[in-house]
């Protein structure tokens, strides 16, 4: 059979050849031996010249100098997103069980945090509500309340004349009594009535001070229908940064816990709107759809495991790319840097490094305070 391959990164080319078919991914394809040196034999394709022990490549890596001269990826402050948790209230700052190190806070708080962050370079942060109980309800209208905890919050940063970017978190997850993303509709997400309230949720946070939107929810469609709700309320400016490859993943419970919608979603999950984990062509259409309708960034979440996805993300598309290090993530080196098993820090600059080898233009993480130190003093 004639097929097509396609091999990414450095030896980006189309080799038209006759083999039987393996597994598909577009950008990872299983490629036969015989193939290779008809790869090999491109004009365009690096030759990789030498020999033992002419060529020693531990030469390079002898001296810190010699490794830092020749390193292929570079991680800083510029690279880092801290997503933030807010709770009413007033002076508090409340730890999250399950993410050592992390903390919800009131506005106030938070505002301390915030400064923080820009003092040392960080150059956005993603806000996260915590909504009372008695402001969840079937249909999630609490989203779509410009007087909300998000948008409250959003006000307040702004008028504390903080120089950092803001991202709001568009879903209904945090307002719905159900945990789910969209409206519910006989135990199915219904996807086109969710359009709207998301787009009036989109257009509040814009009004608040947001300068990027970030929809999370994975409803089809819901990209286009922001952009134009953003645009035709004035906000042009207003970026959007799209979960566009959001996998239905077990990573996410720490989260859940945070924002208190863990105890609303119950036994119930997402994966009827949601990515399956054994997907990655999926990935990539998920992303055409969401650049076509206006998306401005895009985000793949979670990370490490899906860091195939971000390569694959970045160089099919050369968009800005962004990665998600989220909550299971974290939770795990935290855990077991707690108990002496890991090097936290060694741990933490590895793992965002390798964000950065996949292609990664940014990482949100909830390292992002603690790295900036690192990066700062090294």
């Amino acid at each position: 059979m004639a097929s097509t391959v396609k091999v990414s990164g450095a030896y980006a080319c189309f080799v038209s050849v006759a083999w039987s078919p393996a597994p598909r991914n577009n950008c990872f394809p299983q490629i036969p031996q015989d193939i290779l040196p008809k790869i090999s034999a491109m004009p365009d394709v690096p030759k990789f010249v030498g020999r033992f022990p002419q060529l020693r490549l531990r030469r390079n890596r002898r001296y810190d100098w010699s490794r830092r001269l020749v390193r292929e990826s570079r991680l800083t402050v510029d690279d880092l997103i801290l997503p933030t948790f807010v709770i009413e209230g007033q002076n508090v700052v409340e730890p999250v069980p399950s993410m050592p190190g992390v903390s919800r806070r009131t506005v106030d708080r938070l505002i301390d945090q915030i400064r923080e962050a820009e003092d040392i370079g960080i150059p956005a942060i993603a806000v996260f509500p915590v909504t009372p109980a008695g402001l969840k309800t079937d249909d999630g209208k609490e989203a779509t309340n410009p007087d909300n905890l998000i948008c409250r919050t959003l006000r307040a940063i702004r008028d504390a004349n903080i120089d950092i970017g803001l991202i709001a978190d568009v879903a209904l997850d945090p307002y719905t009594s159900h945990g789910q993303d969209g409206v519910l509709r006989d135990g199915y997400v219904a996807n086109d009535e969710s359009l709207e309230l998301l787009a009036q949720q989109a257009v509040i946070q814009a009004a608040a001070g947001s300068n990027v939107i970030a929809p999370s929810d994975m409803m089809d469609g819901r990209v286009g229908v922001i952009r134009s709700a953003l645009d035709a309320a004035g906000h042009e400016s207003v970026a959007i940064m799209s979960y566009a490859a959001k996998y239905a993943s077990a990573f996410y419970g720490p989260f859940r816990d945070a924002v208190g919608s863990a105890g609303n979603l119950g036994k119930a999950d997402k994966q009827t709107y949601q990515m399956d984990p054994a997907n990655s062509d999926e990935a990539l259409r998920e992303v055409e759809l969401d650049i076509a309708e206006g998306a401005d960034m895009v985000m793949v979440k979670p990370g490490m495991p899906y860091l195939d996805i971000v390569q694959c993300v970045s160089k099919t598309f050369g968009v800005p790319t962004f990665a998600y290090q989220v909550s299971g993530e974290y939770a795990m080196m935290s855990a077991a840097a707690d108990r002496g098993w890991l090097d936290r820090n060694a741990v933490m600059l590895e793992s965002l490094i390798a964000f950065k080898r996949a292609g990664a233009d940014g990482i949100l993480t909830y390292f992002a305070l603690d790295a900036a130190r690192q990066l700062t003093v090294s």
